[in-house]
């Protein structure tokens, strides 16, 4: 709801100086955030030199080919799969999670008295919740086709989302690199700055940051509301985004967390997931290196030369007050740990300084 709110003031007073100013410095802090996310998944999945190497290959991949998230997840997978196998010395085997004795957790203690038998795998509960969770998630999306059109954004939007919910791996960062460059690239929704604003408005709230695909449903459907008012249109796109983005992620818990035990200690599957975690590194990375020019620069050119894609921003389109805000962030966060808050305050408060202030906007 806090989201929901947000975004219908963001469309509505998006333009006043105030607004956009402090909207200016929260970017910067955006920034910092996205950077520091980067250097803190980077050392817990980055542990050997091939995991390093995964985490550059995803990297080039995504960055200057373009290569979709779901390709570069499944690609990583695959690598770990194949090389538990073939070269098991690279892969080494997942840690014990169990502790035995005295120390031994609760769940840990059920289990071996028998009290835990309803939570083992059952085929038929399995299928229950798979044509339980598949209508919740189909359902909604096949109306909105019946009433609206295979064309319309509500459709758009409830088929990007759902693949981004079955490809969710590695937290709302790796995939909010796919949502945030589809979304601005390919569907037109809305503008790179504007995606870093949405994720300053996710930060500022005390729900998980994958909210923040709310706000780029409000803003696609309010810029292409059809037959609907704008702010009927966002509120719709808005609810429809949640529904197809936390729908699917109830029904893999319901129907794989029979498994988790029975999984946990898989060498195999650990090797895979552990490459898919080094990959979202390199997903990551891109995030932050692609929301940086679109911050330091009004201006970011995209070229192509076969399949190599560049970003080459324009040098004197360069923002000083941009350059400066963002320093100042990259400081307090890496140098002086603030708190997230604390920086997002700061951050804006310095953005409305420079804005309305120093350069005497509005």
């Amino acid at each position: 709801v806090s989201i929901l709110v947000l975004s219908i003031l963001y469309a509505g007073f998006r333009e006043m100086p105030f607004v956009a100013a402090a909207f200016f410095g929260l970017k910067a802090a955006v920034l910092a955030v996205v950077a520091e996310a980067v250097l803190r998944i980077g050392k817990r999945a980055l542990g050997s030199r091939l995991m390093v190497a995964v985490a550059v290959a995803a990297f080039v991949a995504i960055f200057f080919f373009d290569t979709p998230f779901p390709i570069v997840v499944l690609v990583a997978a695959f690598f770990g799969f194949v090389g538990s196998r073939l070269a098991p010395a690279w892969f080494p085997a997942p840690k014990s999670v169990r502790v035995e004795g005295d120390h031994a957790t609760v769940i840990d203690r059920m289990a071996d008295a028998g009290e835990l038998r309803h939570t083992l795998p059952d085929t038929s509960r399995a299928v229950r919740i798979v044509l339980v969770g598949t209508a919740l998630w189909a359902l909604p999306v096949i109306a909105l086709y019946a009433v609206f059109g295979s064309d319309s954004v509500f459709v758009e939007e409830a088929l990007f989302f759902s693949k981004a919910a079955v490809v969710t791996f590695g937290g709302a960062y790796a995939v909010l690199a796919w949502v945030a460059q589809r979304a601005v690239e390919t569907y037109g929704w809305l503008a790179p700055g504007e995606m870093l604003d949405g994720l300053g408005l996710a930060e500022t709230t005390p729900g998980p940051l994958i909210m923040v695909v709310q706000f780029v449903g409000f803003l696609g459907a309010f810029r292409h509301p059809g037959d609907l008012s704008p702010m009927l249109a966002g509120v719709l796109g808005s609810i429809v985004t949640v529904w197809v983005t936390f729908v699917p992620c109830f029904l893999w818990i319901f129907l794989g967390a029979p498994w988790v035990e029975a999984l946990r200690g898989n060498r195999t599957l650990h090797a895979a997931l552990s490459a898919i975690t080094a990959a979202v590194v390199g997903v990551v990375l891109n995030l932050s290196i692609w929301f940086g020019l679109h911050v330091l620069f009004t201006e970011v050119l995209e070229t192509h030369i076969g399949r190599l894609r560049l970003f080459v921003p324009t040098l004197s389109s360069l923002d000083p007050g941009a350059l400066l805000l963002s320093a100042l962030a990259m400081f307090a966060v890496f140098r002086l740990h603030m708190s997230l808050p604390r920086v997002l305050a700061a951050s804006s408060l310095l953005g409305l300084a420079w804005r309305l202030g120093v350069t005497g906007v509005g």
